[in-house]
């Protein structure tokens, strides 16, 4: 919680390769041409091994599609392109029998794998369950011993919304049930002494997915005789920046719990350009220090012991948790009105801008900026709420004066931050919020709080400015300021910390905070040090992303470097992505394999056109219906691949419209979206 350490699994061979241990996080992608094309397919792994992919997956829907398995994989090694690939197995067990013959991994998803019925909603007796599971290792078992005498490993695979009938009757669509699946066939594998698997648990909504894994790692390290490895990814994360910020969140919320040892980044484009987003994910974690025999590639508390060749690994702490990281909670905290706006209790996250523009420069500058970026006439507006400009002299504060007077209404969605706390106390009296900045090792000043009070016009935001590394200061010193601040009676007060380590920083925040009943709101905030755009939205994406993926933080504040668009953009879209903030419409796009036969990413871009203007309607854009329309699980409609040209047409899981020209399916889905009362003009 508190303490970068990765989990320590069992390495599994992948070909030339290993992954688990003490192996470099690997960066996995997958073809999305069709598998008996095998020209295009292997210009398409040539163009993935040029750009560094380390596993490369392929599509087998069918036995034909495996046994050509063999010419891609041979004309691949003839030209000295010895990247291990990965059979994606849905369904069809006798595909995957042969499919094992050629490549270096199988992976099959325990919701569709050797399944009898699939999406008929039946309720299944404790007989009718155990019998279907009995199936179930009966067809699986030929595989599991065939992958053996191959050196094959395995990836047990579940996705969120496609589980089977059989989990779903037990367990509902949840990360229970996803877990639960997979571990019924790592049990079977286990049960013949097979132990080259790894496990992944995908889901194209952020928390699912990171709830998902945790369980499973809780569960599957109590119960099965090795830690086995993971694979990462969010499914279906869109494209564009959505997409990247998405699987930002989700790959890097667990590997900062140390938990993962491959990824995926799942986008609608060319796969090539998920390789270079999945090395910058990787890149801190692959770099924390050396790879091997370093502490910082073990668990925070760690026991080994011998039991059946088994590494025991227990993570337990005594130190009590800040929140429920198996289920979504969000972090309780007092509501407070700045600028008339409603901060903290269940109200949606604010979001703040901080101008860069020096207070000498508003005229030319900083009113502009300011005027376009506050939420004047249009409150559900992609616009910062706050505005944040920095106040360092007695000089600014006249400054300050001018611009308030000429902003006329916008003037109370300014707010101010100084590192002089006499300064602060006069700035109270005249912004909506003030962010004093805590420079560790110096002392704020007994009068500085004595004066403090709930008559202030402004709120006080207490942001402590830690450099070094840790977690524990900032939460120390925060947490004596709130206490004896709140012994005042003092309420309209916020917290934050700048930090290296926001994740970590947090957690211990509100460990602290939970110990001393305090429910102060926080901002959460970012400050970047990257020069390049991706770094920064990888960055701020995975350290604040994790937090409100979590249920921590009421503001968003990021300071990146960026343009202030794309600033305020990122934040809205990490918002969205943690399912706490619905600003837009979310697409639930999948990335596209051989099983898809209509131009995914040219319809994705149509769809998108025409209905990113839907606030809060979420849309599922799948080049098939392999898992069904599990896949688009909480999609409010949906847009599938139903052969060659042809398109069906979902509302939730029901599906309304079948078989569609391709031609006009845009079209018919925007007069079903419609029809289902859930349209709205552009404005």
């Amino acid at each position: 919680m508190y303490q970068y350490r990765r989990r320590l699994t069992r390495e599994v061979s992948f070909g030339s390769i290993f992954l688990g241990g003490y192996q470099p996080i690997r960066v996995e992608s997958m073809t999305n041409t069709h598998t008996m094309d095998t020209l295009a397919t292997v210009e398409q792994c040539r163009k993935l091994y040029e750009a560094g992919c380390e596993i490369i997956r392929l599509t087998v829907p069918t036995e034909k599609d495996a046994e050509n398995l063999r010419n891609i994989r041979d004309k691949l090694r003839r030209d000295g392109i010895d990247t291990p690939l990965v059979a994606d197995i849905h369904f069809s067990a006798r595909a995957a029998l042969k499919a094992v013959e050629f490549v270096e991994n199988i992976r099959i998803n325990p919701g569709n794998y050797a399944v009898r019925q699939k999406f008929s909603n039946n309720e299944y007796t404790e007989d009718e369950y155990l019998q279907e599971l009995d199936h179930v290792r009966l067809e699986f078992l030929p595989l599991v011993e065939k992958a053996r005498q191959n050196g094959v490993s395995m990836r047990i695979g579940t996705n969120h919304g496609s589980l089977s009938d059989r989990t779903v009757s037990r367990y509902g669509n949840s990360p229970e049930g996803m877990v639960e699946a997979a571990l019924e066939f790592a049990r079977i594998c286990e049960g013949v002494g097979y132990h080259d698997i790894l496990f992944s648990m995908k889901s194209s909504n952020v928390r699912v997915m990171i709830q998902a894994y945790r369980l499973l790692v809780q569960k599957g390290d109590a119960e099965l005789l090795h830690a086995y490895p993971l694979h990462l990814g969010v499914t279906e994360a869109g494209d564009g920046d959505e997409g990247r910020v998405k699987s930002a969140m989700g790959i890097g919320a667990l590997l900062e719990d140390g938990l993962g040892d491959t990824i995926r980044v799942s986008l609608t484009e060319d796969p090539v350009h998920e390789v270079p987003v999945g090395f910058a994910i990787v890149k801190k974690y692959n770099d924390f220090h050396l790879i091997k025999g370093d502490s910082g590639h073990l668990p925070l508390k760690h026991v080994v012991e011998s039991r059946n060749q088994k590494t025991v690994i227990n993570l337990s702490s005594n130190e009590p948790q800040p929140f429920n990281p198996y289920s979504y909670k969000r972090r309780v905290s007092a509501q407070l009105s700045i600028a008339g706006l409603a901060v903290g209790g269940d109200n949606v996250p604010k979001v703040e801008t901080e101008v860069h523009a020096s207070l000498t420069e508003f005229e030319s500058v900083l009113k502009e900026v300011v005027q376009r970026l506050a939420p004047e006439a249009h409150p559900d507006a992609i616009r910062s709420e706050f505005v944040s400009v920095r106040v360092n002299t007695s000089a600014d504060i006249e400054l300050l004066d001018d611009l308030l007077v000429s902003l006329g209404n916008a003037r109370h969605f300014i707010v101010a931050s100084t590192s002089d706390a006499s300064l602060a106390l006069q700035l109270l009296d005249k912004v909506s919020k003030v962010r004093l900045d805590v420079i560790e090792g110096e002392q704020l000043g007994v009068d500085f709080l004595k004066h403090l009070g709930n008559d202030q016009a402004g709120a006080l935001e207490l942001c402590f400015m830690h450099e070094h590394a840790g977690s524990s200061v900032p939460a120390e010193v925060l947490a004596r300021l709130a206490a004896k601040l709140r012994k005042q009676g003092v309420q309209r007060l916020l917290f934050s910390i700048i930090t290296k380590n926001t994740v970590f920083a947090y957690r211990r925040l509100v460990q602290a905070f939970n110990t001393l009943s305090l429910d102060y709101p926080l901002v959460v905030r970012f400050r970047g040090d990257s020069s390049k755009r991706l770094e920064s939205f990888i960055g701020s994406s995975i350290q604040t992303g994790t937090l409100f993926c979590d249920g921590i933080g009421d503001i968003l504040s990021l300071d990146t470097g960026l343009s202030a668009a794309d600033e305020i953009n990122l934040a809205f879209n990490i918002l969205q992505g943690a399912r706490i903030r619905m600003s837009k419409t979310e697409f639930i796009s999948c990335p596209g394999c051989g099983r898809t036969y209509f131009e995914l990413e040219k319809a994705t871009a149509a769809i998108k056109e025409r209905t990113s203007h839907l606030k809060g309607l979420k849309i599922g854009i799948m080049g098939c219906i392999v898992n069904g329309p599990g896949e688009m699980a909480d999609a409010d409609f949906g847009y599938v691949g139903a052969g060659k040209n042809r398109i069906s047409l979902y509302v939730g899981r029901e599906c309304v419209e079948e078989n569609i020209s391709e031609q006009d399916a845009v079209d018919c889905l925007i007069g079903l979206i419609k029809e289902r009362g859930k349209w709205v003009d552009q404005a």
